[in-house]
């Protein structure tokens, strides 16, 4: 391992409340919630109904005109990283194919690519029209129709637009990113630990810049109707969206499916400080785990979380009182707040907390970059984000919460990640750079 410093220089957060960093941090600031009542498709039939949805999307915006086509292999969390990479790059102000093929100022085989990515849930319309036209004649399904005609339906790349591969395919290929490249799918982990192989590429000099992070939509049928079977989704407030996600507090009754993810610039300190980048802050250190239980379960005990603080700490060779802020994954489930929220208690002890899943909602793998984002900021604009709707701190969640907005200097963040069930942890440390 070398001893390059690795810096975050662009952001590219596409949330339920904002696109872009100067949108999302606003937003973010004024404690604005994007949860709100599914129009997707239609919800009556759900016992939960609400989601935070991104609305006015269209990923042509953020595709060069010579890879439009290529849209209509894209599923919806493919368009979604696709577009997160595309502000992220633009953001931090570095010239790739995409960006200006004329005056590229990136060598493409020091470019690197690392985004974390979940179960992509096939279009249905299209899926169940096919299937249908390979019923016989007694109204079964028959595998000698699927395969004469049942399969014609589809077209021959319909596949590609499911693989959780191919939202860092096309990123790669737009933006001639030829350094190592990669696809997390570890759950609502994925996304940190997608950023926390970018960092070591770089700190082993295999890349000079990474774009990494995690996008991922659970607005559509299967992705709703998965997480309400794992008992993690609210139904009590169809009628209050805005009042729905509740981390640590103690009303919490489950949390809400959502869409969006980031993309972030990481780059070798040296080349980000020689081309005067901005630079939001550094990351310092990773530290990952993973918990015991069976795979459907959650580590309740809180021990894989502790561990993996512990291992960032030591990765960054700083200690519990050097940490001013903790970007918690809470997103307003009752065993998981608690356990995370005991872990951080354990290491950390009273440092403040937040958690912006109030305010968004929680996708699974792109989750963790947009705490990543939030991270970054909270150290370049100084502030501690309020967590929404936190207005009662459950006992079980020994924590100083941070309810309120707070203009403050932040020179130290920890976040967190971790999959609701499989046991993936992830907590990685940003600083300021000095």
């Amino acid at each position: 391992m070398s001893d390059r410093r690795v810096v975050i220089s662009g952001l590219g957060p596409v949330s339920p409340i904002g696109i872009g960093r100067q949108a999302f941090a606003e937003a973010i600031k004024s404690g604005a919630i994007g949860i709100k009542r599914i129009t997707a498709f239609e919800p009556d039939s759900f016992k939960s109904q609400i989601a935070g949805q991104i609305d006015d999307f269209k990923c042509r915006d953020y595709v060069p005109k010579s890879y439009r086509k290529s849209i209509k292999v894209m599923a919806r969390d493919i368009e979604l990283a696709v577009a997160a990479a595309d502000v992220a790059v633009r953001d931090s102000g570095i010239k790739t194919k995409a960006i200006d093929p004329d005056n590229v100022d990136v060598d493409p085989t020091r470019l690197g690519v690392n985004i974390g990515a979940g179960l992509i849930c096939a279009d249905l319309n299209e899926l169940t029209f096919a299937l249908y036209s390979a019923v016989d004649d007694d109204g079964k399904f028959s595998l000698k129709k699927w395969g004469s005609t049942g399969i014609n339906n589809l077209t021959p790349l319909w596949l590609l637009k499911y693989l959780p591969n191919m939202l860092s395919s096309h990123v790669t290929i737009i933006h001639d990113a030829q350094a190592p490249s990669n696809s997390i799918t570890c759950g609502e982990a994925a996304s940190h630990l997608a950023i926390a192989e970018a960092f070591h590429t770089i700190r082993s000099d295999r890349a000079d810049i990474c774009l990494a992070g995690g996008a991922e939509s659970k607005i559509n049928p299967m992705g709703l109707v998965r997480q309400d079977l794992m008992g993690r989704l609210t139904h009590s407030h169809n009628d209050n969206p805005s009042l729905a996600v509740r981390p640590f507090d103690s009303n919490r009754d489950g949390t809400a499916i959502a869409e969006g993810g980031a993309i972030i610039v990481l780059e070798d300190a040296e080349r980000a400080k020689s081309r005067n980048a901005k630079i939001y802050a550094e990351i310092v250190g990773m530290g990952s785990s993973h918990g015991v239980n069976d795979k459907f379960e959650f580590d309740s005990d809180g021990r894989a979380i502790s561990r993996a603080i512990e291992k960032a700490l030591q990765s960054a060779e700083m200690k519990a009182d050097d940490i001013d802020l903790v970007i918690g994954f809470a997103a307003g489930l009752k065993e998981q707040d608690a356990a995370e929220a005991q872990a951080i208690k354990q290491v950390l002890g009273n440092v403040p907390v937040s958690s912006i899943k109030g305010q968004i909602g929680c996708n699974g793998a792109g989750s963790g970059a947009l705490d990543i984002t939030t991270a970054a900021l909270a150290i370049s604009d100084n502030f501690i984000p309020e967590t929404v709707n936190c207005e009662n701190i459950d006992n079980d969640c020994p924590v100083n919460v941070a309810t309120k907005l707070q203009q403050k200097q932040i020179n130290a963040v920890l976040t967190i990640g971790y999959s609701f069930s499989g046991g993936q942890v992830c907590a990685v440390i940003l600083k300021r750079y000095e």
